[in-house]
């Protein structure tokens, strides 16, 4: 799950992180509002799930009421386009009107999950306001790392070697470099996040240390234990159909291709869109049902995958084990006499009640369902159809 920017800073602020004062604002005289609440140069940001804001012409410093007006009405009657967002770009329901700060430098703050070492990592970095992926591959020493111990935290020393490698000498400003430290360390913690980034951390001309921007992502498991993400949580910022299927217990991930893919386990879905690729397709989505799917979970699934108009062909390919194949049957059966099959569905199954499933699909005589013998033979075929 993700939260916006304005979120993000909050829920920093709470955690002792000194952040500028802020508003939102979901109208243009809203904006104009909070710019006079503000008091002062203030700077208009576009709140989406989507990196390159600033690029995109969707961030902006405005020193009056009318620049302020004029950035809103653009932002809010234009979709945003980015590399993040591909060629259709996003709609902008909400600007953060936040106070302008004047810097003197940028760096880079963030706690995230190390899968292979299965602990926490913070980074820092004074290569901050620009995209940290970039630094990575162009400077890969300019970003230090820290583990954390899995009891113990953040531990002091490591944070005195972070802050002395961002170059803060300063009494004042360690004291602050340490309490955004801690406090995002916490918030991660404490929010189950799998990763929680200051891009940028500012020193202003003045000595302060600020957060300006906050990124923020939390582990869909565990937001049952949050109330307070619970009600962050924003459905017009996600896709539609992948919160269709989640209230169904399956997961899908929109693609580019017209090949869609209805598979149960992550690998099987993996090796499957390989193969699509290999013979010359392009798979459209990855629906993953997963190993204990119902008849009813799984007609929603074919629902769901023939309501994407991009979809020109599917490809079936379950391995029945606990989701027996007989059920993934009868739910393809039910599937193309409610919704109706006009496009080709190539059916590859195995495993468990296998035999049935294959008279039910016979005894149903559906031409739109196409049988395989194995997955290369599926893979083939579906490619051939939408060729």
């Amino acid at each position: 799950m993700k939260v916006h920017e304005y979120q993000a800073r909050a829920l920093l602020a709470e955690a002792g992180v000194p952040v500028p004062k802020s508003l939102v604002a979901t109208t243009v005289d809203e904006a104009v509002s909070a710019f006079h609440d503000i008091g002062g140069k203030c700077v208009v940001k576009a709140q989406v799930f989507a990196g390159g804001r600033g690029k995109a012409g969707f961030v902006k410093l405005c020193d009056t009421a009318d620049q302020v007006r004029e950035a809103a009405t653009f932002m809010l009657s234009n979709r945003m386009v980015s590399p993040q967002t591909g060629a259709e770009g996003i709609e902008v329901k909400k600007l953060l009107i936040a106070d302008a700060v004047d810097i003197e430098s940028e760096y880079y703050v963030a706690v995230v999950m190390d899968r292979a070492k299965r602990t926490p990592v913070v980074m820092v970095s004074r290569e901050g306001g620009v995209e940290i992926e970039v630094v990575a591959k162009e400077k890969p020493d300019a970003i230090i790392k820290r583990w954390l111990h899995p009891h113990l935290g953040m531990i002091d020393f490591q944070c005195a070697q972070l802050i002395a490698s961002l170059g803060f000498t300063e009494k004042e400003q360690k004291k602050a470099a340490t309490k955004v430290l801690r406090g995002l360390v916490n918030v991660f913690k404490n929010y189950d996040c799998a990763l929680a980034e200051i891009n940028p951390l500012v020193r202003t001309t003045d000595g302060q240390i600020l957060a300006i921007d906050a990124k923020m992502n939390f582990d869909d498991n565990a937001i049952f234990r949050h109330k307070r993400l619970q009600e962050m949580f924003d459905p017009a910022e996600e896709n539609a159909m992948e919160l269709r299927a989640k209230e169904h217990n399956l997961s899908y991930i929109p693609l580019d291709g017209n090949i869609g893919c209805l598979v149960n386990g992550a690998g099987l879905a993996m090796a499957t869109m390989d193969l699509i690729k290999l013979h010359g397709g392009e798979p459209a989505n990855f629906l993953d049902v997963g190993g204990s799917v119902t008849a009813e979970e799984a007609t929603e699934a074919f629902r769901i995958v023939l309501s994407d108009s991009k979809v020109k062909g599917v490809l079936v390919n379950i391995f029945g084990g606990i989701a027996k194949c007989d059920t993934i049957a009868e739910a393809l059966i039910t599937a193309a006499k409610e919704i109706g099959f006009n496009i080709p569905v190539v059916v590859r199954l195995e495993g468990t009640n296998v035999d049935r499933a294959r008279e039910l699909l016979k005894e149903a005589a559906i031409p739109q369902l196409i049988t395989a013998d194995d997955l290369t033979d599926a893979a083939k075929k579906v490619c051939a159809k939408v060729a």
